[in-house]
């Protein structure tokens, strides 16, 4: 059972530092507050699990498996219960004196804990008796305590890292509960150094470049993965067992072509993948597992930038996800490679979405895929076609998927404020439960294995200006860390900058003044989306910014960032996306997700109350207001290019700028600069971080970094001088993890679940 559940026996204070701690109300009396100040029930969950190891290190991940242990959270979470803490302890001294933040790691609890039985109540007036301890009474004399015993599941191995020292679980009723510790123990497990915990996992490659897309072979022995280093060009197919030894190469691609997205055949005698030319001809290969010479084209592919193909169930056919080009298909299709036909999934399918990454059950009986996947779902579709239903409800950035082996529910990687995660869904019960495993994405199943790619970029904030005489670019780093900066976004007046970062061991939205580096600070309390980036006021003074609750759900606030203040602005939106000022104050667009994974625009008055929504715009996915042209400028989800429209959103004014660039699934690397410019970051062979343009001056564009990439979630420009605001990945590359699959805890185990779709009703 989670950690908001105690023992009868459990007492009924906490003493921390000066604060007394009421564990049945979650109040804390603080010694210099007016009044107690309650903290919600994960507040006090998380106080808990810190109390019980006082002066020690507990991780995130630990607090998210101790609290949440059946929800699918951001990591935001976590820092809205300790800043919640924080407050309250404020009026007891300096919070820091209480709860230090661990950079990139987690929390430790530094005020002595002491737990105490409650004053017993005070007797009737008429019958005097001896006065009841009150919260500022000194704490007893005698040495703290440590707290009795919890209940909770039986350890998995993906928590193991969360069990205290010295606790042993006991089967009881259908109930795990937990003995009481041997006496001493908890003091001898503080005073021992045992060493790091041992990871649930282990790297299998680590080269120190990029290795991505991992294949298990059916019995789980071997792993084919794609593979780019810096002394080979391109990239291409690698097997190897799945341990430390050396790969092999397997395909054989030629200079000017690279080789990815390797799928092994259920048999586990062929290896399929796509071939990609210099040119972008694209096509669709088959080999033997084993090696050989044997490689043959199965299909083309044209335009592969978003291609995904898996094996049916007999091997006989391919089946692929949407695709673009000469042999466009908006749906799912079958390819049999005994006669080289295609066959259409039969089921309903919109024409301008995407439906990407489909793979049958191990079963046979269903497919599952990821509904447009810039902003996406997991959907559900009978194996034979029939109607498709949503797994969950998260327009996610699902980062690779895959079936459980028995085929009850799947394995997916999202997006998680700086870092991606790996989630399991049960289709039976829809509880999802974190793995526990941090930066890891693209997971592969396979006979009760898993592996998965984990990757640990830093990035950082660079100003790239470029010389006005030679062209030559100047790269200068902004506020150095070890955290990973992104979505730099430049002041309209060019003297400001804010950016996400989790450099403090917590994900916040920074602000800073371009002339003074040691201004920077965070925005408190506030957890930005990772998603979309702010937009700042036209003087300079404001932000709107999305960012979410304690629960996870999106509000739209408008930042002071120089004042350190914010507000939650009452948008009539239920999942704001992105908010962005126009020429009248009282007028803003709003971008907000659909549950089919689209969004749509919309233009609100914000003079009346409640706010009046003028006029909408679908299939946007990101926009910017041109302040110089007065113009608003958008990209859509179901396709390349960028579009303008007026402020009224007015569907006559609506027009196409450019139909190639940004590509879709670039939708948020692009900014507007000087004289109306729209300035794009894309990757090719020759250069990681590639600057284009389009508009007045467009040209070839520019190789920023020849070496590294950028984050693609927000970049900007000076208007005034062209100045680039870009993060730049400082140390980069990604190895495949090897493990074996966590088992499911029994069914009688009491769980809380989070409903993420109306699957089975």
């Amino acid at each position: 059972m989670n950690a908001s559940f105690l023992e009868s026996t459990q007492p009924e204070r906490m003493r921390i530092g000066d604060c007394v701690v009421d564990v049945a109300s979650r109040e804390v009396q603080a010694p210099r507050a007016a009044r107690p100040r309650r903290l919600t029930p994960k507040a006090m969950a998380v106080l808990r699990v810190l109390a019980a190891r006082p002066g020690q290190v507990v991780s995130r991940d630990d607090l998210l498996a101790e609290v949440w242990p059946d929800t699918l959270p951001t990591n935001d979470v976590v820092t809205q219960a300790v800043t919640q803490l924080r407050k309250a302890f404020a009026a007891g001294g300096d919070s820091a004196d209480y709860i230090e933040t661990i950079a990139k790691t987690g929390y430790r609890l530094l005020a002595p804990v002491a737990w105490e039985a409650a004053p017993a109540a005070p007797a009737a007036a008429s019958e005097p008796g001896p006065a009841a301890t009150t919260p500022q009474d000194p704490p007893p004399a005698e040495a703290p305590v440590a707290p009795a015993p919890r209940r909770r599941r039986a350890p998995l191995a993906w928590a193991a890292a969360a069990i205290c020292a010295g606790v042993v679980a006991v089967a009881l009723a259908g109930l795990l509960v937990l003995g009481p510790p041997a006496p001493g123990a908890a003091e001898a497990s503080a005073d021992r150094v045992t060493g790091s915990p041992r990871l649930p996992y282990r790297l299998i490659t680590s080269g120190g470049g990029f290795d991505l897309t991992p294949t298990l072979s059916p019995d789980a022995s071997m792993v084919a993965y794609t593979s780019m280093t810096p002394d080979r060009p391109g990239t291409a197919i690698l097997v190897k067992t799945t341990n430390n030894a050396s790969p092999r190469v397997l395909s054989k691609p030629a200079p000017g072509q690279s080789d990815r997205l390797p799928a092994w055949s259920p048999d586990g005698r062929d290896i399929a993948f796509a071939r990609q030319d210099a040119d972008g001809r694209c096509q669709v290969m088959v080999t033997a597992a084993n090696g050989g010479d044997d490689e043959r084209e199965v299909a083309r592919c044209d335009d592969s930038e978003m291609l995904s193909f898996s094996w049916s169930p007999d091997g006989t056919s391919l089946l692929f996800g949407s695709m673009t080009g000469r042999n466009a298909s908006a749906g799912l299709r079958l390819l049999d490679l005994r006669t080289g036909q295609w066959r259409a999934l039969a089921y309903p399918s919109d024409r301008t979405g995407f439906d990407y990454a489909p793979r049958y059950s191990p079963d046979g009986r269903w497919i599952a895929f990821v509904r447009n996947p810039q902003m996406g779902d997991l959907w559900l579709l009978p194996a034979q076609g029939g109607t498709p239903r949503p797994l969950t409800r998260e327009n996610a950035e699902i980062r690779g998927w895959d079936w459980l082996p028995d085929s009850r529910g799947v394995v997916f990687g999202r997006r998680v404020d700086s870092q991606s995660r790996l989630y399991r869904l049960d289709l039976d019960s829809h509880r999802v439960r974190d793995l526990g495993i941090s930066d890891a994405q693209t997971p592969a199943l396979s006979d009760g294995k898993l592996a998965f790619v984990q990757r640990k970029p830093q990035f950082g904030i660079y100003r790239i200006q470029r010389d006005a005489t030679d062209g030559s670019l100047r790269r200068q780093r902004l506020f150095a860390s070890t955290g990973r900066d992104s979505q730099s976004i430049v002041s309209p007046s060019g003297r400001q900058l804010v950016f996400t970062s989790d450099r403090s061991g917590e994900y916040a939205l920074w602000w800073a003044s371009l002339a003074d580096p040691q201004s920077l600070r965070p925005i408190e309390g506030l957890i930005p989306e990772a998603r979309q980036a702010p937009d700042w006021s036209p003087d300079s003074l404001s932000l709107l910014v999305v960012a979410r609750d304690g629960d996870g759900e999106p509000l739209l606030h408008e930042v002071l960032p120089a004042l350190n203040r914010s507000v939650v602005l009452p948008v009539q939106e239920p999942r704001p996306l992105q908010a962005v000022y126009l020429s009248d104050p009282q007028r803003i667009l709003v971008l907000g997700a659909e549950g089919d994974g689209n969004a749509t625009l919309a233009l609100y008055d914000r003079s009346v109350t409640p706010w009046r929504r003028l006029r909408t715009l679908a299939d946007v996915s990101q926009v910017r207001f041109d302040r110089e042209h007065g113009r608003v400028l958008f990209t859509r989800f179901s396709g390349d290019g960028l579009w303008r429209v007026d402020e009224a959103l007015d569907p006559a004014s609506v027009q196409a700028l450019d139909t190639g660039n940004p590509s879709r699934w670039q939708y948020r690397s692009w900014a507007l600069g000087p004289q109306g410019r729209v300035h794009y970051l894309f990757s090719s062979d020759r250069c990681p971080t590639y600057e284009g343009v389009i508009g007045p001056g467009a040209g070839d564009g520019h190789c920023l970094d020849g070496e590294n990439f950028s984050a693609l979630n927000g970049f900007s420009v000076d208007r005034a001088d062209g100045t680039l605001y870009v993060p730049l990945a400082i140390e980069d590359g990604s190895g495949i993890g090897f493990m074996t699959l966590p088992k499911e805890p029994s069914s009688l185990v009491g769980v809380v679940y989070k409903w993420l779709s109306p699957l089975g009703k």
